[in-house]
Formats: structure tokens, sequence, C-alpha cells
């Protein structure tokens, strides 16, 4: 149990000293900052979307074909 607590009091500590670093050396105000990164959220979810799509369009034509009664 006390490792337990330990390595989670670890991450905790980790994640505070990391998002302060990141804080300070960023080379853009933050308003900024969080619009580019909102931007890049919102093309890699656009870009997921459209995988699946794909994928989902591609699946559904090899169901098709296999539903197809043979000649």
């Amino acid at each position: 149990m006390r490792r337990m607590f330990g390595f989670l009091i670890g991450i905790f500590v980790g994640a505070l000293v990391g998002s302060t670093v990141a804080l300070l050396m960023a080379p853009e105000s933050g308003e900024k900052m969080r619009g580019m990164l909102r931007e890049r959220s919102d093309n890699f979810v656009s870009d997921v979307r459209n995988a699946a799509d794909n994928r989902r369009i591609e699946l559904q034509s090899r169901l098709e074909s296999m539903r197809a009664p043979k000649e």
C-alpha cells in the first residue's frame, strides 16, 4: 500500500512539475497557445472521423460482397 501511495504521489508531483515547466517554456502567449491547441485537436478529430468513415465504407462494401449470392 505504501508503494502504491508513493507511486501516486510521484505521478502527481511529476505532472505538476511538467506542467509548470511547459507553461514557463511556452513560446507563445496563453491565448494564442490555446487557439493553436484547439485548432490541432479539431484537425486531429476531423482526421480520425474521416479515417473511421472511410473504414466503415470499406467494411460495408466487403460485407455486401460477402452477403451477395454466389453464382
